[in-house]
């Protein structure tokens, strides 16, 4: 199962490479304000939530976990009020394409002969405590001709599965989203980010949520004076094993040679990603994309 757990990580790297560019994506944003979402308020999670439909924003909240409440309730009000989430899931997908085509030249026609693999991928999932996945998974599907819209929205059902696995993981082990976010630190490159602290903050925290988070952390033995310990990066490098080895079914459906064949795709643009949300979003932004790209061994605990 370890070839499997290593193409479930390294497909992982390459569906963020093709969805975190959205989140920051001006062609959206500017889609999103003409529906009357002030400055296209919130965009970076809107189209995500859009999918769950018209459920409240504590629902909203826990599926999308690490993200702190009050900003699932502000961005929830900002569209409700004046938009359906069928228009921004339309905004979405009329992005897609032309915002591949930009960063990638070349890649979206490519990426549409993945379709069928993907999907089937999807479809043998169960939908047991994933919401995310499966609100995603029930939209209505383009049509035959439109395969590169059609792949870019299976690979990211896939993406969300693997978010719903890893939720579910650190709902398991008792983990808040303050927690969650100062853990992820371990993934990243600290020289990158400055201090364990960004992430976290920047899902919404500030210092008295990140104070408790730490001193959960510490009571759990995963922190020591406001620093993950060898232990919590230890754990932390675990919990991503783990979610490698629940997420490698959906990739065993789609099969070993398209799973390759897709990485393989996606991979030499991976910096051409990068690039684009450091001028959309700033750097640090999309933290998922920025992990070292070798596969995460609980033995190998690499320095930040």
């Amino acid at each position: 199962m370890e070839h499997w757990d290593n193409l479930s990580w390294r497909s992982s790297l390459a569906c963020h490479d093709l969805v975190g560019w959205m989140m920051w994506d001006q062609r959206a944003i500017s889609g999103y304000a003409s529906l009357g979402v002030p400055n296209g308020m919130g965009w970076v999670v809107a189209w995500r939530l859009a999918a769950l439909g018209d459920v409240s924003p504590s629902v909203a909240a826990a599926a999308t976990y690490s993200i702190n409440p009050v900003i699932i309730v502000a961005v929830m009000e900002a569209y409700q009020d004046v938009t359906d989430c069928e228009s921004i899931l339309a905004v979405r997908d009329a992005a897609v394409v032309p915002g591949l085509d930009e960063i990638a030249p070349g890649l979206s026609e490519k990426l549409g002969s993945f379709a069928p693999a993907m999907w089937h991928g999807v479809d043998a999932m169960h939908h047991g405590a994933r919401p995310m996945f499966v609100a995603h998974r029930a939209q209505p599907r383009p049509p035959d001709d439109d395969t590169a819209l059609s792949a870019w929205l299976a690979m990211n059902c896939l993406r969300e599965l693997r978010g719903d696995n890893h939720w579910a993981l650190c709902a398991s082990e008792n983990l808040d989203d303050v927690e969650v976010g100062l853990l992820h630190s371990v993934m990243v490159d600290l020289e990158e980010y400055g201090d364990e602290e960004w992430i976290a903050r920047s899902r919404g925290n500030g210092d008295e949520a990140i104070a408790s988070g730490w001193a959960r952390l510490e009571a759990k033995g995963l922190a020591s004076n406001g620093t993950i310990n060898e232990t919590g990066r230890k754990f932390r490098v675990e919990l991503e094993d783990r979610t490698n080895a629940l997420t490698a079914p959906a990739w065993q459906a789609v099969g070993e040679e398209e799973t390759v064949r897709f990485c393989e795709l996606v991979e030499p643009y991976h910096e051409a990603f990068l690039d684009r949300i450091n001028t959309t979003a700033g750097p640090r932004w999309m933290p998922a994309s920025r992990v070292q790209r070798a596969p995460k061994r609980s033995g190998e605990i690499r320095g930040g």
